[in-house]
Order: C-alpha cells, then sequence, then structure tokens
C-alpha cells in the first residue's frame, strides 16, 4: 500500500521498541518525577516532535546524508552530549525554590515554564546522533525499493511512529508524575530526587558522547 510492506510488524516493533526504556523513556521519567506530570506530558511532546522533523528528514533523505558524515554525526553527537549535561548541572546545582503560601495558587510563569520543556524535549531528541541512525536504519527496512511514493511511505510510517510514541510516552509521563505527588509537601526528598535526575541526565550525556558510529 504507497510503498509501505509489511506494515503489521512495523506496528509491532514501533510497540516493542517503545516499552523498552531507552533516553527518551529517561528523559520524561526524570522530568515528571522532578516537576510533576505537566511536566512530563510536555517533554513527551516536546520529544515527539523531534520525532517529526527526524521523519521529514529521513522522507527526503536529510537523515541518510548525516548518518554517512562522520564529521556531522560527531558534531551533532557532542552537542546533543553538551546539552543533556547542561540540563542535568542545573537540576543538581539548582537553589531550592522558597516555599510558597499555602493559598497561594497563582502561576505566572507556568506558559514560559511549559514552553522551555517542550523545547527542551524537543532539542534533546533532534540532537541524539542515535535516533538519527535508528531512522535510517529501522524505516527502510519497510518501503518498497522499487515503490514510486517513497516520500508518502516515509511520511506515513513517521505519522504512526509518532503518535504510537506519544501514546506510550505520556503514559510513562503520567505514571512517574505520580511520585511528585507523594512527595510535594517534602521539599528535602524533592530536592534529592532532583539531584538524581540530574545525574541521570549527565550519565546520558556522557554514554551520548563516547557513543561510537
Amino acid at each position: 500500500m504507497f510503498g509501505i510492506v509489511h506494515f503489521e510488524f512495523f506496528v509491532v516493533a514501533v510497540f516493542l521498541l517503545n516499552v523498552t526504556p531507552g533516553p527518551d523513556t529517561a528523559y520524561i521519567v526524570g522530568r515528571s518525577v522532578a516537576q510533576g506530570r505537566g511536566a512530563g506530558l510536555m517533554s513527551a511532546l516536546g520529544i515527539s516532535a523531534g520525532c517529526c522533523i527526524h521523519s521529514l528528514a529521513c522522507a527526503f533523505g536529510l537523515t541518510a546524508l548525516l548518518a554517512a558524515s562522520a564529521t556531522a554525526f560527531t558534531v551533532v553527537k557532542f552537542i546533543g552530549a553538551i546539552y543533556l549535561i547542561y540540563l542535568g548541572a542545573r537540576l543538581i546545582f539548582a537553589k531550592p525554590a522558597p516555599d510558597a503560601p499555602a493559598n497561594d495558587t497563582r502561576s505566572p510563569s507556568a506558559p514560559k515554564s511549559l514552553r522551555q520543556l517542550f523545547l527542551q524535549g524537543f532539542w534533546t531528541n533532534v540532537l541524539n546522533p542515535k535516533v538519527v541512525l535508528f531512522f535510517v536504519s529501522f524505516f527502510p527496512q519497510f518501503v518498497a525499493t522499487g515503490s514510486e511514493h517513497k516520500t508518502f511511505a516515509f511520511l506515513a510510517l513517521g505519522a504512526v511512529f509518532v503518535v504510537m510514541s506519544m501514546i506510550w510516552n505520556s503514559f510513562v509521563a503520567w505514571i512517574a508524575g505520580s511520585v511528585t505527588q507523594r512527595f510535594s509537601g517534602k521539599p528535602a526528598v524533592k530536592r534529592w530526587l532532583d539531584r538524581g535526575v540530574g545525574s541521570a541526565f549527565v550519565g546520558l550525556g556522557i554514554k551520548l558522547a563516547t557513543t561510537s558510529r
């Protein structure tokens, strides 16, 4: 259908990939634990937006060009690693927020915070060269070699991948966010959770920096 082959196997493979813990899952869980369900959901949305960029790049051949260039791969790898380490360091060394009055329900900075969370999730995904290699090696297996609709096939597969990933990541964010609710009234515990999440981000950054092609 429109150049897509073995679609049912593609759906099963995407499901298995989603339920297998990876960097995106770790990032969403970290944000959910550190800042709540809303933060996790916005991070998941940002990551899905990043996958949209990868899908478009894969459909129009840009992903293959990046994967074929050792220099481009190295540049993207280190930019992504530095970004993750930066986010982790901010959590580790962040000053504890002052306690707010119990009856103060205002959140004037919420829109900006949600925007930052979305962009952080987006760039975390876009700047991960392992995601680039995944798209360029995984998607072509489900597109007929002689098809006249290869671009459409890649876009359709990308759309399915993004929707399935968003559903799973939102579920992960919702479940992980319950941890924050349990410790919302315990600043000391919350502080150590932030440090743990920050350390995980730094670890992901170091792992990404040492990744070979």
